[in-house]
């Protein structure tokens, strides 16, 4: 019978089928889970300067009741843009009060981190940049143990750049360049990061200017990057990436919004992202918007 035949036929190849389905499953049981995505909803937002508040903001745990600090063109000291570093990015602060800046210049083979120690000093810490690595310095995210400090590049990219952190890692000394430590692998491509911060020891929450949406399907998104480890300087990690939502676009003007620098206040358990409006609006509604888990 021509059915039967061909039911005969197909046995072993059903079979073949049946113990690798079986085998994939108990591969899927073994393995780990995967990590669940966030759910960020918007709680409120505050009028961002545009000279002061456009650029990066953190929170500061160190000393006790020390305000969120905000960068813009307008927090560049002078003797700072007189050397040509004119770009101020999104900063982070450690768990234990050490403040950084990151900052770039529009030539050169260097760029430079700016760290304010918890007793008040300023110190300054430059890298530079390695075989390919883009001149950008848009931000710096600071590892919950204090110790390493990510940084990214501007444009398409799949890395972060992992650094001892100046000013807390005694491997640093404001005397000798910051070396890169070590490398993020992304798992996919991202694009025009502004901020990142992180959530826990091997979660990062970032803002991405991203125009084209071609990426993720949306422009603007928050992205979450899950780590296979928590950097510790000697060997690479992977970062698993997530986009989560796109990233409020709303203004009295149209045009291109830049999504900017951004935050998340373990204490609180708020997230800020700084947005700023196109056109004329970047002075009357660009916003800093907070969000909230769940």
């Amino acid at each position: 019978m021509p059915l039967r035949s061909a039911g005969h036929r197909c046995r072993p190849a059903l079979t073949a089928l049946t113990a690798a389905a079986t085998a994939a499953v108990l591969a899927l049981t073994a393995a780990p889970p995967a990590a669940a995505a966030d759910t960020w909803t918007e709680a409120g937002s505050d009028r961002a300067d545009p000279l002061t508040e456009s650029q990066g903001l953190t929170s500061v745990e160190v000393p006790a009741g020390s305000p969120n600090r905000y960068t813009g063109i307008g927090t560049i000291p002078l003797g700072v843009s007189t050397r040509g570093w004119n770009h101020v990015g999104d900063p982070d602060a450690s768990y234990d009060g050490h403040y950084v800046e990151p900052y770039q210049r529009d030539s050169g083979g260097a760029k430079m981190f700016r760290v304010k120690a918890p007793e008040g000093t300023w110190s300054e810490y430059v890298h530079a940049l390695g075989s390919g690595e883009a001149l950008n310095n848009s931000w710096v995210a600071i590892s919950p143990d204090g110790q390493w400090m990510l940084s990214g590049e501007w444009g398409t990219m799949t890395r972060l750049l992992v650094f001892p952190t100046p000013g807390v890692n005694p491997a640093t000394s404001p005397s000798a360049n910051l070396p890169q430590a070590a490398t993020v692998r992304l798992d996919h491509a991202v694009r025009d990061v502004q901020g990142c911060d992180f959530v826990t020891a091997t979660r990062l929450l970032c803002s991405s200017d991203d125009p084209e949406g071609s990426l993720f399907g949306l422009t603007k998104p928050l992205l979450q990057i899950d780590l296979s480890a928590a950097p510790n300087g000697t060997a690479d990690v992977t970062g698993h990436v997530t986009a989560l939502r796109q990233l409020p676009l709303r203004s009295g003007c149209s045009g291109s919004f830049e999504a900017e620098g951004i935050d998340y206040d373990r204490r609180t358990g708020t997230l800020r992202v700084i947005v700023v409006s196109p056109g004329f609006c970047v002075l009357t509604d660009s916003k800093t918007y907070r969000f909230t888990r769940g």
